[in-house]
């Protein structure tokens, strides 16, 4: 009695599980013919049981929208991705990493950081997390005795060639138009090229004593910079990761696609005087003629060579009350003004802005997002200097955008030119406040917001100028001379 009451259980058990499992397979979509009973069907049961209910699709969309903003965010593919890298691929920690950079600048003959101070200027650049330092920076005060200073920052990419090519071509070339045009107006004989180098030299004997023990003999010999070590001056070729891999991807690399001009014509000569309005040098114009001249003979030169390097262009003039900017690409000015309030001295030229995405447009060119948005794909800035496949077809242009301040309506504390690895990592706002807050330190906060942006993981080369302006006093250049 006591088995036959055990069987009648164990069937109730068995009937009652296979009518759960049977009423399981029924909600299986017609669609699924291989049976309810497959492994395919009972997944799909399950699927539809936790995964396809309202509150998890819900939040599945939310986080995706999430993830996808942040991919979209520059950060992201630069700061972050820089972090990520620097972690697997270095042995040295960030901290230590830093550390290093503080105290010994050459590893293995390799030069990691770079600083100038020179009375109310100072500099200070990293190598970062880039393989190779394609940054350069110029401070030249009072320039041969014009009472005009110029301050500059280039930001090469795809190789230094075109950033040493602006070093050493732009500033010469600006540097002599302001001398013979002072000349003019002061009704001297111009002063031949010899005598602007001899006036250079005795101006850098007059200023070295003042210079850094620790720099170099290189940067002692060239006061005016502290990136013209000689190991600078070998071209590295194309270094930028981002760049070769989309010059691997095309099916006909575009460094075979444009082959040298064999024009001989010359530009017709510049009449000096057009760069005068009165007694009074048009900064604005002069500056535009020579960045145009240069990037004109650095396209020429650069196709020779076959090399596809780029580079930005901020260029700062002070004379007087005056302050000009010139600026082609994303490096970019900051002002601090009286009220610590942040003035953009310039601004970026990026693809995805409006009417630079409507010129490239209309030039046949495509604007895509590529980690950051790219004109074809390839360049995060949309005018630059060089960059030839893409400046023969008008995708990029050299064409700088000039600004004019007067600075006793402003009476700025003082101004940062940097490149865009500070950028990457501090807004207008960031940038300022930091500085002013480091403002009597001995680089005027030039080298902790450079350290500051690399801590954050900026994955960029990082170039910061920083002048001093508390202490300086703005008059017209006839007040002075009365005086």
């Amino acid at each position: 009695m006591d088995d036959e009451f055990e069987d009648r259980i164990l069937y109730q058990t068995y009937v009652s599980h296979m009518k759960l499992v049977s009423k399981f397979a029924v909600g299986i979509p017609t669609g699924l013919n291989a049976g309810i009973n497959t492994p395919l069907g009972y997944f799909w049961r399950i699927m539809r049981a936790y995964a396809l209910k309202p509150e998890v699709l819900i939040c599945g969309v939310v986080l995706a929208i999430i993830l996808f903003y942040i991919q979209a965010v520059d950060v992201w593919s630069r700061s972050l991705l820089g972090r990520i890298q620097y972690t697997l691929g270095r042995t040295t920690s960030r901290i230590s990493k830093l550390q290093f950079l503080v105290n010994d600048s050459v590893n293995n003959g390799v030069k990691l950081s770079w600083e100038l101070k020179q009375g109310y200027i100072a500099a200070y650049a990293v190598q970062g997390h880039r393989a190779h330092m394609e940054d350069r920076f110029v401070v030249k005060e009072d320039m041969n005795n014009t009472g005009v200073s110029l301050f500059a920052v280039f930001d090469g990419h795809g190789g230094d060639f075109a950033a040493n090519y602006a070093y050493d071509n732009l500033i010469p070339n600006i540097n002599k138009k302001v001398i013979e045009l002072k000349d003019m107006i002061a009704g001297r004989e111009p002063r031949t090229s010899e005598d602007i180098i001899n006036c250079e030299e005795e101006q850098k004997d007059e200023t070295s004593d003042t210079a850094i023990p620790e720099r170099k003999k290189s940067f002692r010999k060239t006061l005016s910079t502290s990136l013209t070590d000689e190991f600078m001056k070998k071209s590295v070729g194309v270094t930028d990761p981002e760049l070769l891999d989309k010059l691997d991807s095309l099916q006909r690399p575009i460094t075979r696609e444009i082959r040298p001009c064999r024009t001989t014509k010359k530009p017709p000569k510049v009449d000096i005087t057009n760069y005068l309005d009165g007694n009074k040098i048009n900064y604005g114009r002069l500056l535009t003629d020579e960045v145009l001249e240069v990037d004109r003979l650095l396209v020429k030169a650069a196709k020779k060579n076959m090399d596809v390097a780029g580079t930005t262009a901020l260029i700062a003039l002070l004379e007087d009350n005056k302050l000009i900017v010139a600026n082609v690409g994303d490096s970019r000015g900051v002002m601090c003004d009286g009220k610590g309030n942040a003035i953009p001295l310039s601004f970026d030229h990026k693809p995805q802005q409006e009417r630079e995405r409507k010129r490239i447009s209309k030039a046949g060119g495509l604007v895509t997002f590529n980690g950051v948005w790219r004109v074809a794909g390839i360049l995060a800035t949309s005018r630059a200097l060089g960059d030839y496949p893409l400046k023969d077809k008008k995708l990029v242009i050299a064409d700088p955008d000039i600004l004019t301040f007067d600075l006793s309506d402003h009476n700025p504390m003082f101004i940062v030119l940097a490149s865009d690895g500070l950028w990457d990592t501090f807004t207008n706002e960031e940038a300022v406040a930091f500085i002013k807050e480091r403002i009597n330190e001995p680089h005027f906060g030039a080298k902790s917001i450079t350290l500051q942006s690399y801590y954050r993981g900026s994955a960029d080369n990082i170039t910061v100028v920083v002048i001093n302006l508390r202490n300086r006093k703005y008059g017209t250049s006839e007040a002075k001379k009365n005086e």
